[in-house]
């Protein structure tokens, strides 16, 4: 993607089935939890940028000794930092205190049988160390602690709040992070306190009902009671005070859950790769944790996973395929290359099929994958069109023929580099936009001046910008004839709402593209129809929303869309012809068969909550509010 926007969160968590002793004996540490949360982390590290927590419980603490222990960090060494505090309590240590569990547990903090780790990349701009996961909510009753992490957005957060206002709480914030964590607490604390008066009744004495809640505390009960009214996309780790722990997945599994278990170990993470390496599993020991379902760890030990809500159908993100999780992951790679392939036909078309004047690469790095499974597509191709025009010859083939039909074939170069330490300082725009136009390297020579199609496979194109200020320019210098930006994903039409920075309209050049269509044919007086519409929409209470903004993009076909972006990010006086060709919904469908969470493109939102933020984004636009769609 060479717009950059953030996006998406990291989770991980490890839950020690043994006593430390035992992963002293079988791997020479009583670290063994830490060393695993820092490669989890390390593993997804391209989930979160704006920062990184942990924090680990202890079981069965005395009473009056620290077993939470948590840090934070949100520097730029973020995980250096956090893992770098936790060691330096046993980087000194003598061999034989290293080699006493016990008393490392009983005296120094990060030796908890319970983990929990985050990444952050912030959604919409607060990068404070407050907003670094995981969150405490502290109490004097070890049942009543929670600790609690995340990769959510919810849609419906001032709904929530005022249920907390109605609860008679008064929270710090209006946050999703913040409400989540006070309604989850609000009913751990209920449950608790129905089983200290159940107890209580029954004559048990006070020091003892603590340890009677936490073997009797229904985590699923709670979590049913906690999320009813969650509407977005989410996943939650939480763990109680006293070694209870839980995993929650939202309905739709629109946010990626998986998790492996061992008779040692219980992890989880945001992406299956990271698991695989943490642990060196198999892919098939890995499982998905479903929609609407929570994976709860009690403090016996015992792991269920449990269905917590009504599983809609699965709308899991289609941009976690695409582009947000890493292509180490076996079926994304596959896939990715599947969303390459497919886009072969209509290049072919766009070039005429003229494969000795043209020349195909890819940029960023992050679309080599769609970049290779394109050249195969290519080939697949090509061998159809060569077999018919062998056929075609019959008695009439010469080798002159032949010769010609076999140099049907793509050449491939890597084309462009990011200048990854290329920044600027400038404050003047004209300035600072000719430096920023050099962001990428390219290489000279491989293009035939005035004669070569240069053709590029990107990602997704979401602002049109980075396109417009610095890649078209930077590859024109090459001289090619003409140059083709082909987008691995489709049109991205309107806002997310379940964790990705994209929730103003103006900002796609999709939708830019849309309104200019309007205006040249003459129909701008749909846009304030479109609005008020819009406004009827976020007056409903009861009712179904729909998704006005559609009926726009019906009136124009994909190619007459395709065409004015390319007017758009075209920059003025570039010599080279410039060209877009972008995925179809269904194309991406058939490629990520098992994601079809494809609102970005579609506009068919899973939830209620988009149904809104649509119409709210849509709004925000008409009024020129530079504003999220969603709190």
């Amino acid at each position: 993607m060479s717009d950059i926007i953030k996006h998406e969160c990291g989770l991980a968590f490890i839950r020690l089935k043994k006593p430390l002793q035992y992963y002293y004996d079988k791997y020479g540490t009583a670290l063994y939890g830490m060393q695993k949360m820092q490669l989890l982390l390390q593993k997804q590290r391209n989930r979160g940028q704006d920062g990184a927590g942990i924090a680990t419980i202890k079981l069965d603490p005395q009473p009056g000794t620290r077993y939470i222990s948590r840090k934070r960090s949100n520097s730029s060494t973020y995980l250096a930092d956090i893992f770098g505090d936790a060691y330096k309590y046993f980087n000194d240590l003598p061999e034989d205190k290293l080699a006493d569990c016990k008393w490392l547990k009983e005296n120094l903090p990060y030796t908890g049988e319970v983990l929990l780790g985050h990444l952050r990349y912030g959604t919409h701009g607060i990068n404070s160390i407050e907003s670094v996961h995981p969150f405490l909510r502290t109490n004097n009753w070890i049942t009543r602690n929670l600790v609690l992490a995340g990769n959510f957005n919810l849609t419906n957060v001032n709904e929530l709040f005022d249920e907390l206002l109605s609860f008679g709480q008064h929270p710090k914030e209006n946050s999703d992070t913040v409400t989540v964590m006070e309604k989850i607490g609000h009913f751990l604390d209920d449950e608790v306190q129905k089983l200290f008066s159940w107890y209580k009744a029954e004559g048990y004495p006070n020091d003892q009902i603590t340890d009677l809640i936490a073997n009797k505390l229904d985590v699923k009960r709670l979590l049913q009671r906690a999320s009813r009214k969650f509407d977005g996309g989410y996943v939650m780790a939480g763990i109680m005070g006293h070694g209870d722990a839980f995993i929650l997945r939202d309905p739709g599994a629109i946010r990626p859950a998986f998790y492996y278990e061992d008779e040692e170990v219980v992890a989880m993470a945001s992406e299956r790769p990271a698991l695989q390496t943490t642990f060196n599993v198999h892919i098939d020991t890995v499982k998905e944790l479903k929609g609407g379902h929570a994976l709860i760890i009690k403090k016996n030990g015992k792991v269920t996973e449990e269905s917590i809500l009504h599983s809609e159908k699965r709308t899991a993100c289609s941009f976690e395929r695409i582009y947000f999780s890493r292509g180490s992951d076996r079926d994304i790679y596959l896939e990715r290359k599947e969303l390459g392939k497919k886009l072969a036909p209509k290049i072919l078309e766009e070039i005429e099929y003229d494969l000795e004047n043209t020349l195909f690469s890819f940029i960023p790095n992050t679309a080599e994958v769609a970049f290779y499974g394109m050249m195969e597509g290519m080939n697949e191709n090509l061998d159809v069109i060569k077999k018919e025009r062998i056929l075609k010859l019959g008695a009439k083939m010469n080798k002159e023929e032949l010769d010609s039909i076999f140099r049907m074939t793509p050449r491939m170069e890597k084309i462009a580099v990011k200048d990854a330490k290329m920044r600027t300082f400038i404050a003047d725009d004209s300035l600072r936009g000719n430096m920023v136009s050099h962001v990428y390297d390219v290489t000279y020579g491989l293009v035939k001046n005035g004669q070569d199609t240069l053709v590029m496979i990107d990602d997704s194109i979401v602002r049109g910008t980075t396109l417009r200020d610095s890649i078209i320019q930077i590859l024109s210098t090459l001289k090619p004839k003409k140059i083709v930006i082909v987008s691995s994903a489709p049109q991205i039409r309107y806002p997310d709402c379940y964790g990705i920075d994209m929730s103003k309209m103006k900002n796609f050049v999709a939708f830019r593209a849309m309104v200019e269509l309007l205006k040249e044919t003459g129909k701008e007086n749909l846009l304030e129809e479109t609005y008020e519409k819009c406004k009827a929409e976020l007056l409903k209470k009861d009712e179904p929303l729909i998704n006005p903004v559609q009926e726009l993009y019906a009136l124009f076909s994909d190619q007459e869309v395709s065409d004015k972006i390319c007017e758009i990010i075209t920059p003025k006086n570039i010599k080279p012809e410039i060209k877009v060709i972008y995925q179809t919904v269904e194309d991406l469908n058939l490629a990520c068969p098992d994601h079809l969470g494809d609102w970005y493109f579609s506009g068919n939102y899973p939830t209620q909550g988009g149904m809104r933020v649509v119409n709210q984004a849509f709004v925000n636009f008409i009024e020129n509010v530079d504003a999220r769609a969603y709190t």
